[in-house]
């Protein structure tokens, strides 16, 4: 029998799971493997109450087109034990010209040899995520359309709503403001290449503005003439669509030359071509079908073919297209196209086993919030799409159930700059999509605080359309209207009494809390040391920490979001000296193009505790410095919360030479420096801060105004941000201690603070109002 292959997977691959050492949070479990051969992979899979597999007590899968399965139903409370091989025959797929996820006819029972035996353990009462078999998802071939959102029984009733009350769902704004401006807008012409096809920031973005309007005028067009009956509107949705569908699918906007337009466009023929099915006659409609087909095979094909992304799953543009392309384009073609249902089972297979590789069963995203938003805009979109046509339910997954979590805590209403990450909004409160996507998993969980923080971002954000941000992506309107229409309304509930400090376990990131249900009173630290180091939209900010405090950024995210792929990204965002964390002998993090160094530059939170007295988190940044600094031997950082009124700041530095620490603090104004203190002065909240304890003696405190190596055109007419830089002497070994104290403007506040190190140790003791709080800190001897 055929040997097989069983490759080691590394920090980018997806791993061998699950195994002993796993811990279920969903029943059945998900299985992930390295794949076994080049291509055409194909497997049969066994699951077993027995070692020995006996036939009577293990269950067969094939074959399993890819190196991830989830079963179709739950398993047994108990020990399991899992094997696969690889199947061998003669494969009817053909790469991106015949098929992606074809079955392969394996020829019968021709395999390799076993995997090793795996074993898990199944408890009772986990949350039960099967998914139905491939075979058994959708409607009967021949379905009618719409599918996309409402379906032949749901059109209806919603006719009939709208009919009577213009207001219902809010149907009457969507037509005043996301419907009638596309009525007599000229036609969008077809975009241009780049001069040279050279990228230009400001090209690529109208570029993709302008696909993101004509996916508007399409999708709410073909909707409105549908649901009215109106044959006017019916035949402006056809002339916007006819249009679009003429455009060349391998020239400026296809996949490999601006995605972003091509995932718009796209998304604009899945939603024409579905809704207008019935008003398309058949030259009108083979060439539109032409267009959606070979635009969905493109980013088929680079998903599953060129990143394959159930092997090496870090790639957030590939991931995002499974739920802005393949499930509305697949679902429009679905009966017409075998591709489309061979894609289509691709995507939802990926949802139900893999997703997401940005975060884990707490909910987090290590890519940050913003990028949270865009990922969580479009899935939820497509796992509605899903639901409501095919009734699989990916919302029950644990991941799903917490993921609100995540903005509430890391990036509330009310704060700015303080958050980590590529963020588009850089410097404005958050978007008001995000606000949108929080309130669909309020929805989706009945959890208040999610609608109280969806309310407070609406608030905040009264002029969300003028945002490219907001308007190149997103309709509210229409989002509107489907969330009215899918899901009950939900109480808001205030932020009352949260978790003072909460750790998100799978990205690494911590969040230390007093009082975000008023922003006035409102004080927040973030701190991140995470497994996922400086990968895709990550930055070389392990240990790295923000501070938000009574209405203002007073220890910021520093710079501006310009584009991915500026200076101002590549140099100084991305980069360890634009965060508030350690250089040393003037290096940081490694932040560069390389994603398996990325993955490597990576930090753990330690510890995470609350005494109800103080928080406290300890996070190791060591690996995150090690390809620049190779003498590292070790740094950790301790971040103390006392009395929910002061912060304490710990560095922990050890290495195999001598060398200097420069130790770092960004704010947007100009600091005031006196010895070892310095002082931030906001409009609303002060920052008092001083070191406290340096073990190699004072440290040489100076500020400055640049962006160092930033194109300055790329700033120009930009506010500059202030840059602290605290500098040790040189030693082996580095102890420093920093005491941050935020202040309400106006208010009088006052830490005091002295030492004792008569043993092994220095005690700090550091007391405000009458209680004193001690922190011990090991001599570096």
């Amino acid at each position: 029998m055929t040997k097989l292959y069983e490759p080691n997977s590394d920090i980018l691959t997806v791993p061998y799971e699950p195994n002993e050492r796993t811990i279920l949070l969903e029943n059945p479990p998900r299985f992930t493997w390295m794949p076994a051969a080049e291509s055409d992979d194909r497997y049969v899979l066994q699951l077993s109450s027995s070692p020995g597999f006996e036939a009577e007590r293990t269950d067969v899968y094939e074959p399993v087109p890819y190196n991830y399965f989830t079963p179709d139903r739950p398993l047994a409370p108990g020990i399991c034990y899992w094997r696969y091989a690889l199947l061998i025959g003669e494969e009817t797929a053909d790469g991106c010209a015949a098929g992606i996820g074809a079955a392969a006819n394996t020829g019968a029972g021709q395999r390799t040899e076993w995997s090793r035996v795996r074993s898990f353990e199944v408890p009772a009462g986990l949350p039960e995520t099967p998914l139905p078999g491939r075979g058994t998802r959708y409607p009967a071939p021949g379905g009618g359309h719409p599918r996309l959102w409402l379906q032949a029984d749901s059109l209806a009733p919603f006719r009939d709503a709208v009919r009577k009350d213009a207001s219902a769902y809010g149907w009457g704004e969507f037509m005043e403001k996301s419907v009638l401006p596309w009525t007599n807008r000229p036609l969008i012409p077809e975009p241009a290449p780049y001069p040279d096809n050279k990228r230009v920031a400001h090209l690529w973005r109208r570029m993709y503005i302008d696909c993101q309007e004509c996916l508007y005028a399409v999708r709410h067009l073909s909707v409105a003439g549908i649901v009215l009956e109106d044959r006017e509107r019916i035949g402006q949705a056809k002339r916007w669509l006819l249009h679009v569908a003429s455009w060349n699918t391998e020239g400026a906007t296809s996949r490999d030359y601006n995605d972003e337009a091509a995932f718009r466009i796209a998304g604009a023929l899945a939603w024409g071509y579905d809704w207008l099915h019935g008003e398309l006659n058949e030259a009108e409609r083979a060439a539109v079908r032409r267009s959606l087909f070979r635009r969905t095979e493109q980013v088929a094909c680079h998903v599953i073919e060129r990143s394959k992304i159930h092997q090496v799953p870090y790639d957030s543009h590939a991931v995002r297209s499974l739920s802005s392309v393949l499930v509305p384009c697949c679902m429009a073609l679905l009966g017409e196209e075998p591709k489309a249902e061979q894609w289509l089972d691709y995507a939802i297979e990926y949802f139900a086993c893999l997703y997401s590789p940005w975060g884990g069963a707490d909910g987090g995203w290590a890519e940050g919030p913003m990028y949270w938003t865009t990922g969580m805009a479009f899935v939820t979109e497509a796992m509605n799409l899903l639901r409501s046509y095919t009734g699989i339910d990916l919302y029950r997954r644990p991941f799903f159930r917490r993921t609100g979590d995540f903005p509430l805590y890391v990036f509330p209403p009310d704060v700015r700059r303080a958050s980590f990450a590529d963020q588009s909004t850089l410097g404005d409160p958050p978007s008001l999509k995000t606000g949108f996507n929080v309130r669909q998993f309020a929805g989706v969980t009945g959890d208040g605080r999610y609608q109280w923080y969806y309310e407070q971002v609406k608030r905040l954000n009264p002029d969300a359309d003028s945002k490219f941000y907001n308007y190149g992506w997103w309709d509210f309107r229409f989002d509107e209207m489907t969330y009215l229409h899918d899901y009950p309304p939900v109480e808001s509930v205030a932020p009352v009494g949260i978790e003072a400090v909460k750790w998100f376990k799978d990205v690494g990131w911590v969040a230390m809390h007093r009082r975000m249900d008023d922003p006035q009173e409102h004080i927040m630290l973030l701190t991140k040391s995470s497994r996922y180091g400086s990968i895709s939209h990550s930055h070389g900010d392990q240990n790295a920490f923000l501070l938000h405090a009574f209405g203002e950024p007073l220890a910021i995210e520093s710079g501006y979001y310009v584009a991915f792929g500026s200076t101002m990204h590549l140099q100084w965002r991305r980069q360890t000296r634009s965060k508030n964390v350690i250089l040393i002998d003037g290096q940081g993090q490694y932040a560069g193009p390389d994603k398996v160094l990325n993955m490597a530059a990576s930090g753990t939170v330690l510890e995470v505790c609350d005494t109800g007295d103080c928080s406290f988190v300890r996070s190791d940044a060591t690996a995150a410095y090690r390809q620049l600094v190779p003498d590292l031997k070790s740094y950790v950082r301790e971040i103390y919360f006392v009395g929910q009124s002061y912060f304490v700041i710990v560095d922990y530095v050890d290495l195999e030479q001598p060398a200097s620490v420069d130790w770092l603090f960004h704010t947007l104004h100009p600091m005031t420096i006196k010895g070892q203190s310095f002082r931030v002065n906001g409009e609303k909240a002060e920052l008092a801060g001083r070191f406290a304890y340096c073990s190699s003696g004072e440290l040489e405190l100076s500020q400055h105004n640049e962006f160092t190596d930033v194109d300055p055109s790329e700033i120009e007419g930009l506010p500059l941000h202030w840059h602290l830089t605290a500098s040790t002497r040189k030693a082996s070994s580095h102890r420093i201690a920093a005491l941050l104290v935020p202040i309400k403007k106006g208010d009088a506040k006052y830490v005091s603070f002295f030492m004792d190190d008569q043993d092994h140790g220095v005690h700090l003791y550091f007391t405000e109002d009458g209680r004193t709080q001690r922190i011990e800190i090991a001599k570096s001897y």
